[in-house]
């Protein structure tokens, strides 16, 4: 396409205005026709048609789309198309101002160089300043290698701004190709991941190098592709058969968030009544605390119109951690499951949980804890993978929170668990119980062991002697009211008035003042 500058008599206004049409177009149609064919054969959207699905209809307003990259060599000199193979830009998720970054696997497959990386880290910028939510749309195949070190120098600044983003204003990475190498860690310094079966591949070195290295054969999925960064790495937040239901959850969970670390997060006018009982919680929850139940059951009584979006549900399924709505207001939900492992904690599930609290306090979301936990999970391999230092994570987010925060005991809550799941004791503003609460060191059964030891032994009937025992050692200090005769439980409440009270309870806090002492940041445990 030969521009009218580069002709020798002057253009009118006119032809410039049709020039500019005719570029514009170019640069909307992409590279050529073909190149969109082979991502689509792949099952793939181009980067345009991923923006369209994630941003409202004619919302989006693009930056330096006519940006093209000045190196030169390995041919580089005779191929510089326009957008240098990443499309930024901003528009608006459901009214509200978002920023985002698309990479063009049509255009040296996404590959980003020295321009490619400079229009990401002036959207980035923006949109830091701009105090309004980042999405990434990954499709790239890492640093483009004829630029060397100026490509590697692009990354670094990526992740400086991620870094700096962090808890000020949410960071979304939508995975729809491959991300190899250094490239992973952006999206693994951002809040939530989002990745598509058969087409999203994260890993650090390839199936080829790790074959090399180790002798091990293995896939391109089957090292690093959405399943297993969903159910064993803990990378994704979720997993999903299509681009379209992907996005459309990024745009649900957009639509729960703050835009930065300074607003609340937005409120709806609820359909589903505040005042509206649970009595369903009365056979959801079997009084047997050996019994199992599915924990979302319970959240989705209490939450607004049952609904609920759950991050990481297919890692650490022992603990689950949702966002929700209860009265129209936004909460974060942190509960044990009983149908996973008894709902223990062991080190997956308290880094989980752990991230979630993080989150949750940097963008004034708050929290309630639902606890049915029986203790940590013993092993010699928790020992030795540092549940120690892992469990801390948890107690440590919980304990540096400031954001309203209210705590339920429905069945048991036994030893350290009990006091890292959100306990009166490390600042919970308010805790609650269900009659069918035991609250204690250790379950009733292993304490007389312990305590009684010596009776049982010497008794001439230790069965018999041993369940009177434990049923002395339970009335006395595991009833009901125990812990509510002592302060630490703020009332035993009905399992049917659940939601009334936590929407209560949430609205009193909503204006809760906590601020920490001065310093530059804590050391958390590692």
């Amino acid at each position: 396409m030969t521009l009218l500058h580069e002709r020798p008599q002057e253009p009118t206004n006119e032809e410039r205005l049709a020039e500019l049409h005719l570029l514009r177009e170019k640069v909307q149609q992409g590279p050529d026709p073909a190149a969109t064919e082979r991502q689509h054969a792949k099952g793939k959207l181009t980067a345009r048609e991923r923006i369209e699905l994630l941003l409202d209809p004619d919302s989006f307003q693009e930056i330096e789309p006519l940006r093209r990259h000045r190196a030169t060599g390995f041919g580089l000199e005779e191929r510089k198309p326009y957008s240098d193979g990443v499309i930024t830009g901003w528009g608006t998720v459901f009214g509200r101002t978002v920023f985002v970054y698309a990479h063009d696997f049509r255009i040296f497959g996404g590959a980003l160089g020295e321009a490619h990386a400079a229009k990401i880290h002036k959207v980035m910028d923006l949109a830091i300043q701009a105090g309004a939510p980042l999405v990434s749309l990954n499709d790239g195949a890492g640093a483009r290698i004829q630029e060397g070190v100026t490509a590697l120098a692009g990354y670094g600044g990526i992740f400086r701004r991620n870094t700096a983003a962090s808890g000020v204003i949410p960071q979304i990475s939508v995975m729809l190709g491959p991300c190899a190498g250094g490239a992973a860690y952006s999206p693994a310094l951002t809040d939530f991941v989002f990745m598509v079966r058969d087409i999203s591949q994260m890993f650090i070195t390839g199936p080829d190098v790790v074959q090399a290295v180790t002798g091990e054969e293995i896939t391109h999925l089957g090292l690093g592709g959405g399943d297993v960064h969903a159910m064993m790495s803990g990378v994704a937040t979720g997993v999903y058969d299509d681009e379209e239901s992907c996005l459309d959850d990024v745009r649900y969970l957009l639509s729960l968030l703050p835009a930065n670390n300074r607003e609340m997060p937005p409120p709806i006018e609820p359909a589903d009544s505040p005042a509206r009982r649970t009595d369903a919680l009365l056979t959801l929850v079997p009084a047997d605390p050996g019994h199992p139940y599915d924990i979302r059951k319970v959240i989705e009584e209490i939450a607004d119109d049952g609904e609920l979006f759950e991050i990481q549900a297919a890692w650490a399924a022992n603990i689950v951690c949702a966002l929700v709505r209860m009265g129209g207001q936004v909460a974060g939900i942190v509960a044990n499951q009983p149908i996973s492992m008894a709902g223990v904690l062991d080190i997956h599930a308290s880094e989980k949980a752990a991230r979630f609290v993080q989150f949750c306090d940097a963008f004034n979301i708050p929290i309630v804890t639902l606890v049915d936990v029986p203790g940590f999970l013993p092993g010699v391999s928790q020992e030795h993978g540092g549940i120690i230092r892992h469990g801390a994570k948890l107690l440590y987010a919980y304990c540096n929170a400031t954001v309203p925060r209210v705590s339920l005991v429905l069945r048991k809550a036994y030893g350290g668990a009990y006091i890292v799941m959100d306990s009166r004791s490390i600042g919970a503003d308010l805790c609650f119980a269900w009659p069918t609460n035991e609250i204690a060191v250790m379950g009733a059964e292993a304490a007389a062991n312990v305590i009684f030891r010596k009776q049982i032994a010497g008794a001439a009937d230790p069965e018999a002697t041993r369940d009177r025992l434990v049923k002395e050692y339970r009335s006395e200090l595991m009833h009901p009211y125990y812990a509510a005769e002592r302060g630490l439980v703020d009332d035993i409440i009905d399992p049917s008035e659940t939601r009334i009270v936590l929407i209560r309870a949430l609205s009193m806090l909503r204006t809760k003042q906590a601020p920490l002492p001065s310093r530059k940041h804590g050391n958390q445990p590692q």
